[in-house]
């Protein structure tokens, strides 16, 4: 017979592989250095795009991405995990720079990564337990269509050679890794497209055309801002916005790599590690930040990496390019990243949660709060709010379901010394169960003598409580006597504190 054990937090929370044992194996370092690459240039299109959103300039989102992917290579709780700036990030925070200009918004982030590593110190990250599965797969499913949905504007109103440019790009990422995996097939995509671009001097859309790339390193930047209660009344709202939106992707990001990788993360370690990386982004003039699923699918699940080696390069890899590499990172065409993220879609959707089959076997409740999620993610293109949507479509679905599994059954046993009516409660009792429990119970009819028994039941809130005591009432009024029998431990602890004090009848 098998027994399960758990294992010591030591081994649960063992990098596999580590990193000293990828520097020591030439094949594995191999895979995360050309992985690290691969992340660094879809990272550019993506941090340009987002300080356009930010309405901040190029550097500022470049510079972030950076920092952050340095930082939390060696902060984060989660490894081969992608942190730097973030579409979601930019929209919370974009009022701001438009309002109050750049230094009130370099505040802001910095104020931002304060509030999450108080959160993280605080243990939000144990919040994540209460995020079903079904949220969890509309999440997904969600993000990949955002994904799919961000390359419409690069493959709409263009010339006719990107598309046979993508679909070249699209074939070699799914021929390739049949072949080999040595080499990462974006990086070969990339590489080959621009090859064919540059030499056939084909005229499409290439990465300097999204926006300046900077020539120069990161600076320090302090804040010109005024140390005052006003500051803080102006940028605290927006920072703590961010800095909810950005623990919230970030830890939903960690637990999808946790079961692509069947290996566990320090969610606590990786809050308060986002929180840092924030503040750092923003002393060196960025936007900040939070873990990127795109970048971290294309590095997980499409290259293989598995350790902070990567992440850490694909932030040194982005500055080199940036800034080292500038004209040649320029002349990448689009039509290569494009059809990398397109991959990244694909592979980042479930289809198996869409499969006819699994949709008759799902109960209704769980499909209902998938798409929720999904719907509401796609629609606003924010996936913290689709997530808190999800979970309360789901508390609302399992208090309903929960409640109806609610049962009392009355029986009226002969030969008893005393006449009695036998009721035995079956289910969880809570505000949504117990509501009608006052209706279940024949007052006028009943003998003198009631015994409610209650241990197939379990009493979980007041409003138990209060319907428990209203019945007693109600039969003390026709002069009859209730006995309460069964209780466990937990419901005995909390009847006894509450009976009769919680006013009512």
């Amino acid at each position: 017979m098998a027994v399960l054990t758990s294992s010591p937090k030591s081994t649960r929370y063992k990098a596999d592989p580590s990193v000293l044992t990828a520097l020591r194996s030439p094949r594995l370092l191999t895979r995360e250095v050309l992985a690290g690459l691969v992340v660094a240039m879809a990272l550019i299109p993506e941090a340009i795009s987002f300080s356009i959103i930010a309405g901040v300039d190029p550097r500022v989102g470049l510079f972030s991405s950076f920092v952050m992917a340095v930082s939390i290579a060696f902060l984060g709780g989660r490894p081969a995990m992608i942190t730097a700036a973030t579409g979601a990030i930019a929209l919370v925070i974009a009022p701001v720079a438009r309002e109050y200009g750049m230094d009130y918004f370099i505040a802001t982030v910095i104020l931002a990564g304060v509030f999450q590593v108080v959160l993280g110190v605080l243990g939000v990250a144990k919040v994540m337990r209460f995020i079903p599965r079904s949220v969890m797969v509309g999440f997904v499913n969600a993000l990949a269509i955002l994904i799919f949905m961000a390359q419409l504007p690069h493959l709409l109103g263009v010339p006719f050679m990107v598309y046979p440019l993508v679909a070249v790009g699209l074939l070699i990422m799914v021929v390739m890794p049949r072949l080999t995996k040595i080499v990462p097939a974006p990086l070969v995509a990339i590489v080959l497209l621009t090859v064919v671009v540059v030499v056939t001097a084909i005229n499409v859309p290439t990465v300097g055309d999204q926006g300046e790339l900077p020539k120069s390193l990161p600076e320090l930047f302090i804040p010109n801002v005024p140390l005052t209660w006003d500051t803080f009344t102006i940028i605290a709202p927006y920072a703590i916005a961010m800095a909810l939106v950005g623990l919230l992707e970030s830890l939903m990001t960690a637990k999808l790599v946790d079961e692509i990788t069947d290996t566990h993360s320090r969610k606590t370690r990786e809050a308060w590690g986002q929180g840092v990386a924030n503040m750092l982004s923003g002393i060196f003039g960025g936007m900040g930040g939070c873990a990127m699923i795109g970048q971290t699918m294309i590095n997980v699940k499409a290259s293989g990496a598995r350790t902070r080696i990567s992440t850490f390069l694909a932030g040194v890899f982005l500055l080199i390019l940036v800034v080292g590499l500038g004209d040649l990172v320029a002349i990448i065409p689009m039509a290569a990243l494009v059809a990398v993220m397109i991959i990244v879609a694909v592979l980042t959707f479930d289809w198996h949660s869409i499969r006819w089959s699994t949709l008759k076997r799902m109960p209704k409740s769980e499909t209902t709060v998938m798409v929720a999620t999904v719907v509401v993610v796609v629609l606003t293109h924010n996936l913290a709010i689709g997530v808190i949507v999800g979970v309360l479509v789901a508390m609302v679905a399992f208090a309903r379901r929960v409640a109806h599994f609610v049962n009392v059954e009355r029986t009226l046993p002969e030969g008893e010394p005393v006449p009695t009516a036998f009721y035995t409660v079956t289910g969880e009792l809570f505000f949504a169960s117990s509501n009608d429990l006052t209706t279940q119970f024949e007052y006028a009819d009943d003998p003198d003598r009631i015994v409610i028994d209650m241990t197939r039941s379990h009493i979980w809130d007041a409003s138990t409580v209060a319907a428990l005591d209203a019945i007693t009432n109600k039969y003390e009024r026709h002069g009859k006597r209730v006995i309460l029998v069964g209780l466990n431990d937990a419901s005995t602890l909390i009847h006894t504190r509450l009976a009769g004090n919680l006013g009512g009848e």
